[in-house]
Parts: C-alpha cells; sequence; structure tokens
C-alpha cells in the first residue's frame, strides 16, 4: 500500500478526532473501572515512551545530518521534557481516574499521590479558563508531533508511516476527553457545553497536525531543521507525559501490580515492533 502524506496525515486526523469525540462522551454511556483504566494508562505509557526512544529521537537525529546532531536533539528532546512538564505543574488539568473507586481503594495515599487530579473541580467557570489553556497546548504540541514525523523524509513516505505517533496519540485522546468531560460537570457545565468544549478538544490535534504538515514549507532553507527540532520536543513532551503525567497515578498501586507492569512492557514492545511495518525510508537505523 502507498499512500501520500498528505492523505495519510488527513485519515490519521480523523480518528484521532473520532476517538476523543467517543472519549468524551463515554462518562455519559459507560461507568469506566478503576483497573480498565489504570491497565490503559499503564498501556499508553509504554507507548509513549517506545515511539519518543523508538521514532521521534531518531528520525530526528537522521534528518539533522550534521556531527553535532545528536547533541541538538537531545537538547531538544529536553526542551520539550521541561516544557511539557511546567505545563503539567502549571495547569493541573488531567484527571485519570473516572471511577471514584480509587478514593476508597487508596485513601491512606490519596494526600500524597494525587496530583491534585482529584481536586481539580473549578470552583467558579474562570477557572475553566486555565484548564482550557492547559489541555489546548497539550494536544496542539501531539499534533505538531504528528504533522513533523510524516514530514520526516522531506515529505516522501509512503505505506503506514508514523504509525507509532499515530497510535500514541489515538490512545491518549480519550483520556483527555474524559478528563475535560469529567472536571466539566464537576464544575456544573451543562452537557451541551461539555458537548461544545468536547468538540473543539478533538478539533485541536489535526488543527496542530495540519498547520505544521502545510505551514512548515514557509520556512524554506530551515524546513529540516525545524520538523527535526519538532521531532525532539515532541519525544521529550512525549516521554514527560508518560513518565509524569500517566505512570506516577498507576505506579502507587500496590494491587494488580503484574498486569499493570505487563501491559506497560506491551506498549513498549508495541512501539518498537512498529518499526517493522513502517517505511524503511522513515525509520533510521531500522530494526
Amino acid at each position: 500500500m502507498t499512500a501520500s502524506p498528505a492523505l495519510l496525515l488527513l485519515v490519521y486526523c480523523l480518528a484521532i478526532a473520532g476517538f476523543s469525540l467517543v472519549g468524551g462522551l463515554l462518562p455519559n454511556w459507560v461507568q469506566m473501572t478503576h483497573t480498565r483504566t489504570q491497565l490503559v494508562m499503564s498501556f499508553v505509557s509504554g507507548l509513549m515512551l517506545g515511539v519518543a526512544f523508538y521514532h521521534l529521537l531518531p528520525h530526528s537525529v537522521a534528518m539533522q545530518g550534521s556531527a553535532g546532531a545528536v547533541d541538538i536533539s537531545v537538547w531538544w528532546l529536553m526542551v520539550g521534557l521541561v516544557g511539557m512538564l511546567l505545563l503539567l505543574r502549571l495547569f493541573h488539568f488531567h484527571k485519570h481516574d473516572f471511577s471514584g473507586e480509587e478514593e476508597q481503594l487508596h485513601d491512606h495515599h490519596s494526600h500524597h499521590h494525587n496530583h491534585g487530579h482529584a481536586q481539580v473541580a473549578p470552583a467558579s467557570r474562570l477557572s475553566w479558563v486555565g484548564i482550557a489553556l492547559g489541555l489546548a497546548l497539550h494536544t496542539l504540541i501531539d499534533g505538531v508531533a504528528l504533522g513533523a514525523v510524516m514530514l520526516g523524509d522531506h515529505g516522501q513516505v509512503a505505506g503506514v508511516a508514523g504509525i507509532g505517533v499515530f497510535l500514541a496519540i489515538l490512545l491518549h485522546k480519550p483520556l483527555d476527553a474524559m478528563s475535560i468531560s469529567t472536571i466539566m460537570e464537576a464544575g456544573g457545565w451543562s452537557r451541551g457545553e461539555r458537548a461544545t468544549a468536547n468538540l473543539v478538544f478533538a478539533l485541536m490535534c489535526p488543527l496542530g497536525a495540519l498547520l505544521f504538515f502545510f505551514g512548515v514549507d514557509l520556512l524554506a532553507d530551515t524546513r529540516s531543521h525545524v520538523v527535526a527540532a519538532a521531532l525532539a520536543f515532541s519525544a521529550g513532551a512525549f516521554i514527560c507525559i508518560a513518565l509524569s503525567d500517566l505512570l506516577p497515578e498507576v505506579h502507587f498501586h500496590s494491587h494488580d501490580r503484574g498486569k499493570l507492569t505487563l501491559v506497560f512492557l506491551l506498549g513498549i514492545a508495541l512501539a518498537y515492533a512498529i518499526g517493522s511495518v513502517e517505511p524503511a525510508a522513515t525509520h533510521p537505523g531500522g530494526h
């Protein structure tokens, strides 16, 4: 199968928007159990780490094409990691346990480990501004990652290029969308208002991806360096999301330790295996 990068990116964007919309609506339909949520988070954590190290960072180094490529890419990775960490700490915009079971199972941990997630329900409508801004920036960065990886070989890609980044974002967006719906419901927002916010959020990642993909050509001679920097920056952001936002919420759990560890390793394994189905030209070094 061969597909143009633009067409493949459009398909990815539609799928991500659809999954995000469904994630935001799920709290209206089903009650996510605590264990299922934790298993999904562990798997996505492993997948995002694997994508960062096996896909985004190697692509960035390969695109630099200079003696100091590794140093430059690592610097941008650190910028992405620290930037996302500050974003997460500044806005406290995630709530990844939707079951209400965590407080019952882990009361003695809650004060130290909930990272503010269980207390993020806005006291007023003004507080939603910070939550919305944090989530918008977060998902735009995901979009940049997707747009950048599709440009990894000067836009000449085929097959299922970028599928690792796509899957990592696809599986993470419903969690974020559920966070929005849960937080807004706790804050007294109407179902219509929650649906509008869910729709806007679902479109943010595709917007970031398409703007970067089609807008980077305006940079002319610096285009490849900007794409390489965006790839490394996105790798840092993915690492931060996995280690600072997702894993801490499952790390302290004494129950289901084996299952959580297994799905985490499966996520990493999937990210590595994806290299065998990506086009060789888009996967530096190959597997």
